[in-house]
Parts: structure tokens; sequence; C-alpha cells
């Protein structure tokens, strides 16, 4: 659950970082990852060098959203002939595999396509706070404090409710892969935070520390694509705002169209739907054309999407009459999940098909991993708890112990994870909140609604102040990093409602431990990789496969990034 609580003190004691300042410091991992890897025989990984290893033309990368490891080796196992077994059978799989931490969406993809974690690229969430920016709509930059909610969700659309993110296409939803391939103009500007030296939106792709792979790829004439959920995934353009040729973001969270109510998100068949306009944006560009399938297009050296059909049928109870999630004990995929699959597995097939129909299939590598993955699998794990209360909590007893003081907590973003941004930025202020926080038990609910109380706010783990900065490898003067780190128990879910068995945002492996398959024209048989290996280190893997230098990735050079260990 999402929280923004601001208020006209909010950034009192903000230390003066500078906006777009990189981080100089290495990313601190997780507790249990290693950085690099090492190839079967137990030799450190290779290293970057150009032209090392160029075995395609183009590269294909696939994120299944929710996918495990384990969901990826049970459905191979029990579906030998399918289109997942097959790039496993051809291909390099990484099965000690993990996502940066926060394990959310934008720094999971972010960290794919730039080889480098929060600390570096700046991005800690889709939806979070920055001490430095002026607020969304700021026009007196002189005088107005700064601190300001930093939101590229949907909330930054022109219209979220429409598919299209407000073009005002005709004809919707059937008419959306006419939506354009540059969706940054369909960004409210109202709605971005201010910088204020320039008194101008930040528009996500500013709002990058370091380059992307797609800017890499079209400083070496190649041509690039992508599509995702949102428009404030133009991002991926990078800090020149230049990197995609083409990129395809049809809003998931509007209303989808009768017969289902809601957004996409809210029922898996209307996911996969909208799961099946970004298919076909890819098919067309595998057939020679732009997204729309209007206009011919060179095939793109880097292009792919994002699978959102798992992720839901992981987190939803019910839906189209079968049950969400698991089996119990967390290992077997309930009949929701199954069909959810079988949904990617079609779609990697028409890939497949397309590929070879093309004369591609030679040419081009094919990665398959994930942003995130999804906790808990085992739903009788499950609590969830508002962290709404939580919240109330400590801002009343930093007002007893501070008489006249605003709330403390200025903003939140807890999911399975609980990241605060405080009024006071103070290392007192952290500590008090980190202390009351480990004092506190939290009530709450399980799978089947019953009451369920849990400890120490339901966090395993607390980081504070300058804890957090070190635990991302970033400066305390970096204006971006929250002030509270909670690492959530096993199971537990920040939010309010009965909605959801699962969510991605954490640390634990449920959340973490992803596939990474990679396989190219080279592959002519399955080989497995054993050891720890990180999302990040897709990025150079890109780079390299294409023959380009991983190089001249900005968090490669900052973070020592390497390319997956040679296949």
């Amino acid at each position: 659950m999402k929280t923004a609580k601001k208020n006209g003190l909010a950034t009192a004691a903000v230390l003066g970082a500078v906006l777009m300042a990189g981080s100089a410091v290495a990313p601190a991992m997780a507790d249990d990852a290693s950085r690099g890897g090492q190839d079967v025989q137990g030799q450190q990984g290779s290293d970057n060098s150009k032209g090392q290893g160029e075995t395609s033309k183009h590269v294909l990368l696939l994120s299944v959203d929710g996918l495990h490891q384990k969901d990826l080796d049970l459905y191979v196992k029990n579906h030998p002939t399918s289109a997942l077994a097959s790039l496993v059978n051809h291909g390099t799989s990484y099965t000690h595999a993990q996502t940066p931490v926060p394990s959310d969406s934008f720094p999971g993809m972010v960290g794919q396509l730039t080889g480098g974690n929060p600390g570096t690229t700046g991005v800690y969430y889709d939806d979070t706070f920055n001490r430095s920016l002026l607020p969304a709509g700021t026009t007196d930059c002189k005088n107005t404090a700064p601190g300001a909610e930093v939101a590229f969700t949907e909330a930054a659309d022109k219209n979220q409710n429409a598919l299209d993110a407000g073009q005002g296409l005709p004809g919707l939803p059937a008419s959306i892969l006419n939506m354009t391939g540059q969706p940054g103009a369909l960004l409210d500007p109202a709605a971005l935070p201010v910088d204020p030296a320039s008194c101008k939106p930040v528009y996500p792709h500013q709002y990058l520390k370091v380059n992307t792979v797609f800017e890499v790829a079209k400083s070496a004439g190649l041509t690039t694509a992508w599509s995702d959920k949102h428009p404030a995934y133009e991002i991926l353009n990078g800090p020149s705002g230049k990197g995609l040729d083409d990129l395809f973001t049809p809003e998931i969270n509007s209303k989808a169209a009768a017969p289902f109510t809601g957004d996409w998100t809210q029922d898996n068949a209307a996911t996969q739907q909208y799961d099946g306009y970004k298919v076909q944006a890819v098919l067309n560009e595998i057939d020679g054309k732009d997204h729309s399938g209007t206009k011919a297009a060179a095939v793109p050296g880097i292009f792919g999407m994002n699978f959102q059909a798992v992720s839901t049928a992981q987190k939803l109870p019910t839906s189209d009459g079968l049950t969400g999630g698991y089996l119990q004990g967390g290992t077997v995929p309930g009949p929701l999940l199954s069909k959810a699959l079988d949904f990617v597995n079609a779609s990697v097939g028409k890939f497949e098909s397309a590929l070879a129909a093309s004369g591609h299939a030679k040419d081009t590598t094919v990665i398959l991993s994930a942003k995130h993955g999804q906790s808990p699998v085992d739903s009788s794990t499950l609590t969830r708890v508002p962290d709404s209360a939580i919240i109330d909590g400590l801002n009343a007893a930093w007002k007893s112990a501070h008489p006249g003081s605003a709330d403390l907590v200025a903003f939140s973003t807890d999911d399975d994870i609980m990241q605060l941004w405080l009024s006071d930025h103070s290392q007192a202020a952290a500590q008090f909140a980190k202390d009351y926080l480990a004092a506190h038990s939290a009530a709450g609910n399980d799978i089947n609604g019953a009451a369920k109380t849990v400890t120490t706010s339901g966090l395993s783990k607390v980081y504070a102040g300058s804890e957090v900065a070190n635990y991302f490898g970033t400066q305390t003067s970096d204006a971006r990093y929250p002030d509270i780190l909670g690492i959530a128990q096993t199971g537990v879910v920040y939010t309010g409602g009965k909605a959801k068995i699962a969510e991605h945002g954490g640390a634990s492996a449920d959340d973490r431990d992803v596939p990474l398959v990679v396989s190219g024209t080279n592959d002519e048989h399955a080989r497995t990789v054993t050891t720890a290996v990180e999302t990040t280190q897709i990025a150079p893997t890109i780079l390299k496969t294409l023959g380009l230098d991983p190089n001249k990735l900005q968090a490669v050079q900052i973070e020592g990034t390497k390319a997956l260990p040679q296949r």
C-alpha cells in the first residue's frame, strides 16, 4: 500500500543534494546476495571486453513479472515440449538469479536495462519521495520548500482511466495498437515533480541517473523498442530521452473494457487480454514493422515486453471462477496461475514461430527473466497488515515526544517492504522511528480474514538513516533514499483490504528468486549455471551479445557489473 502524508514542514531538515548527481559508491546488496558470478567450472565470470561472445544481431528480452525460478522448473518438467521448455533446452539457465532490492517493477526493470541497483540509478520504487525536488504543480520555485512525491505510476498519465493514457484514440480497446510510440507526451506535466533550478517538471527519463542499453544501442546505429505497463516507462529512454525508437505503453491500471469491471489487473482474463496487445506489438516488430503493424521498421536490435498475467494470478484470491495463487504448501501453482502460465507459454511460442518465419531465429537471442517475484507463495503464512495504523501510531508518538511538531512520516511506500521518508531527516528522528517500529505490535488478518497480530510492526529488520544509505551503497547526501527501510517478515503484506493474497517489492527469496534464461543461436543444448548472479547482469550481457561494449553503461562502470558467465 502506498501512502502519501505530507505537510508544510516535511522537509525542514533537508540535506541539499544535487538533483541529478550520480553515486560514486557501488550499492550494497541484500544480506544474502553476492556480486558477479561463476561459470559452471567455478571460474569467475568473463569480463566486459567489447566484442567477446558476439552471437546475435537482435536480443528479445521478456520479463514475466512474478515468475519464480521454481515456477519455471516445474512448468518445464510438466510440459517438456512447451515453448518455455524449448528456451530452457536451447539456452543457459542461471538458476540462482536475484532481482535488486526493493524488488519492485521500476527498480527491477531499470536494473535489467542499466546494470545498476537503486543507489546507482536513483530509482528506489515507482512511487517515492525526493528531498530536493518541489511538489508537482509548483510555479513559485523560489518560495516553495523542497520535498516532493515522485509518482511515476498511472497517476502521471493525462488520463489514467484510459487505456491510451489520454491520447484520445477512437474505438478503444481494439484500436490500442495505434497508440503513440513516444508516450512521454501522454504524461501530465502538472503531475510531475519540479526541478527547483529550472522550475520545470522532471520527466522520468530525466530522473534516471545513468544511461540504458537502448541509448548505447542507438549510438551504434541499432533500432530499439519496448512494451510496458505505464507511459512512465519512458524512463527507459535514459537521460538523453532518445533511447527508444518505439515505446508501446498501454495503461494497465485504466478501466478495463466490458465485460470486465475495474482495471485490467482485477481480473486475470482481462490481464491476459491486456498482455495480448503487447504480444502483438512484439510480433509486429519481429515482422519488420513498428508496434502498430502499420509502418515498416527495422527489426530492433533490442526489444521486448513485460507480462503481467502471472503476477495478477498470484495476487488475486479468485478470478474467472478459479482460485488464485498456489496450492497448499506454496509449491504447485493453483488453477488460475496455471492458466496464466499457459498463456505466457503460448505467447512465447508465438514469438518463436514468428522468429522462425521471418528468418530471425538464427540471429536472435532470447532472454527470459522477471522484474520481481511475489510473496508469499505459501498462503498459510500470509498476514495482511494495514500500514496506516502503524504510521498513525508513529506520528502520534513523535508529536507526543516533540510537542508542536508535524507528522514525522512525510511519505511512505509499503507493499511487502516498508519505506518511510521523514519530515525530519536527522539520524535521531530515524532512530526514533526505528525504535517505535521495533516495539510496536500490529493487527492484521490471515488468508481467511481471521485476526492475526504481528510483532515489530511486521518487520524482521529495520534500517534507519545512514544505515539505509549504507544498505543501498549511496551517500547520506542522496536526496532520494528512504529514512527507514523495513524488511518484512515472511508472509507480511501491507494492505488495508483483503483483495490480494501476495505482493512484491520486498527482499525475501519469494520476491527476488527469479528465472534468468539466455537462449541464443549458439546454444544447441541446455546448460545450467548454479552460482549466484543478479538480474542487473542482463544489461551488460545484452550489449556483449550484440558485440557492443558493456563499459559504455555508466552503472557498469560504477558498480563493476559483469556480463553473465560464459555459456
